[in-house]
């Protein structure tokens, strides 16, 4: 085979992306990982969900393990932003800001973009590392078993985000992000029987305050032990938008069950194609992915040492 071409270009260096690295370093494929640095995991203080660390472990931390393991079998990882992916006679054509990258394959491991709320973004990132705000009830709700809580979200996504909390807090709080919450009948009666109050906004500004986070709403001034901002995220799919891929009806790259993408040798895993934001489903699929690359290229030419 060419050697001037990798077996396969990751773009992402997050859960999915590292973990099919070591994957695929360990098929003794031949890879780059292109990250732009701005993995959602890098910005969890500590999770305790993640098997094998019963005290936890920081984003940054895992990350920095991934990497070395993935290193060690021979993977490459730069620091780079991919502006294009073309497709070509062998594969794909990747520009970034090195210069162009041929690869047969490439793995989008691209995953998702929080809608912040309105913060200064030096102090969205301290109240984040503090715990004072947090984005994945699912990850770090028991973190607020029984303290105040408040949810900013609007229609029926806050209202689902802000009942999964009263399964560990009964003081929590939905907060409108714009005006008044935009709430049907049902959604009112369903805060109302669980006992979580309801105050209009605007929220006008978020700030810490000693060990709390403070929100300034039209009504009042809201003091919290933590906030959860449920107002959706963006899905990082313009690079699969560029190569023709299809989505879903949540703008995620729509796969098959082995992560295959409707572009010949195009792949994603994580949360692109599913936002789920669980680093052990990202892993999962990254798993998935490699092995589905590694299996797709010896269809094509026997793999052989």
């Amino acid at each position: 085979m060419d050697d001037d071409i990798l077996d396969c270009l990751i773009v992402g260096g997050g859960p999915a992306g590292l973990t099919a690295a070591i994957y695929l370093a360990r098929f003794h494929l031949s890879l780059k990982v292109l990250d732009a640095g701005d993995s959602r995991a890098a910005q969890i203080p500590c999770t305790r969900n993640h098997a094998g660390f019963p005290d936890g472990i920081s984003g940054s931390d895992l990350l920095a393990l991934m990497k070395v393991q993935a290193q060690k079998y021979g993977a490459t990882i730069e620091t780079g932003r991919v502006t294009r992916i073309d497709r070509d006679e062998d594969g794909f054509r990747i520009e970034w800001g090195a210069g162009p990258v041929r690869a047969r394959t490439v793995l989008l491991a691209t995953g998702v973009r929080n809608r912040r709320p309105p913060m200064e973004e030096d102090e969205h990132d301290a109240a984040l590392a503090k715990g004072l705000i947090r984005y994945c009830p699912i990850c770090d709700g028991y973190e607020v078993t029984d303290k105040r809580v408040g949810v900013i979200g609007d229609d029926s996504h806050g209202v689902a985000e802000a009942m999964f909390l009263r399964g560990y807090t009964a003081d929590l709080t939905l907060i409108a992000p714009d005006m008044a919450n935009d709430l049907d009948r049902t959604d009112r009666t369903t805060l109302a029987d669980a006992g979580i109050a309801r105050v209009d906004g605007p929220c006008r500004s978020i700030a810490i305050d000693g060990d709390r986070i403070a929100v300034e709403t039209a009504q009042d001034r809201l003091l919290f032990h933590c906030l959860y901002p449920a107002l959706g995220s963006d899905v990082r799919n313009e690079l699969a938008c560029q190569l023709g891929a299809a989505l879903n009806d949540d703008s995620c790259i729509r796969v098959d069950g082995h992560q295959r993408t409707n572009v010949p040798g195009l792949y994603a895993a994580g949360d692109v194609v599913i936002g789920l934001d669980q680093i052990s489903h990202a892993m999962g699929e990254g798993g998935v992915a490699a092995t589905t690359i590694r299996n797709d290229l010896a269809e094509r030419q026997p793999l052989l040492r």
